[in-house]
């Protein structure tokens, strides 16, 4: 008994340090870009408001409250691959499969996400699960884990539960759930940054506009009631709960960056 919690306690110590470093390098490293390249950045900024140090005080606490409970709630996955729910593909790489599996994590994460959202910002629960991520009303990307306890472990059961899942059709490539947690926190820390990288066209483009943009995140915490999904317009947009003004307040942006970079029209 004693050696199964030594056991379950340092796995969550593990756990804790790899959330903590991916947390890092999605939170500090998209922070850190923009700082050094802020000549280009500075005009890409969404809001006339910025996020004060109390505000990345304040999202740092909770996201490292949310890496805790991350590892936590990985215990669940840890658990499983001991049953033997969750199967661990050890054999050479099938890129065919891998990229399916890839594809299936990141597709779904988003279609969770969503309806989880959604949950979330009923009146029944939205002050306790999810309030206290929209207090930063200005996000950074600090905020990308500036979560409540509840909705800490809504977030982080996806992966033990869609695992399990998986699993009982084939082995999951362990590559491919690291490669998805990366663009997770990637994309969430660029989501949060306050700033936009995409270019004028981009939302309306058949390539591209089914993709979220940071403006498309930046409308869900200025006004709360629009803009639920994650990496995909696709939801929110069959759903209607797209920003009504999300290109024209998309363009509002991409235009004034594009004004400045532009030596002729400066």
């Amino acid at each position: 008994m004693i050696e199964t919690l030594t056991t379950f306690a340092l796995r969550w110590v593990h756990s804790f340090q790899v959330e903590m470093i991916r947390y890092l390098f999605g939170a500090a490293g998209v922070a850190l870009t923009y700082w050094l390249a802020r000549r280009w950045t500075a005009p890409r900024r969404i809001q006339q408001r910025q996020a004060t140090m109390a505000d990345r005080r304040r999202e740092l606490f909770l996201s490292v409250q949310t890496v805790a409970i991350f590892g936590l709630v990985g215990l669940i996955a840890f658990a499983a691959i001991r049953a033997g729910l969750i199967r661990i593909e050890k054999g050479p790489i099938d890129p065919t499969v891998f990229t399916a599996q890839l594809i299936v994590l990141i597709i779904m994460h988003d279609a969770y996400f969503y309806w989880m959202h959604r949950g979330l910002h009923l009146r029944a629960l939205f002050r306790r699960a999810h309030a206290a991520h929209h207090v930063s009303r200005t996000p950074t990307s600090w905020a990308s884990y500036a979560f409540a306890p509840i909705e800490s472990v809504t977030e982080s059961l996806y992966i033990p539960v869609l695992l399990i899942a998986m699993s009982a059709i084939m082995p999951v490539y362990s590559l491919a759930v690291f490669i998805f947690l990366g663009h997770q926190i990637l994309r969430n820390a660029i989501g949060h940054s306050g700033h936009e990288l995409a270019w004028s066209g981009f939302t309306r483009s058949r390539w591209t506009g089914w993709l979220t943009t940071t403006t498309h995140h930046d409308l869900h915490h200025s006004e709360g009631r629009y803009n639920f999904g994650l990496y995909f317009t696709w939801w929110d947009r069959m759903m209607g709960t797209e920003h009504p003004r999300y290109h024209e307040k998309f363009e509002a942006v991409a235009g004034r960056s594009k004004i400045a970079s532009d030596p002729v029209l400066v």
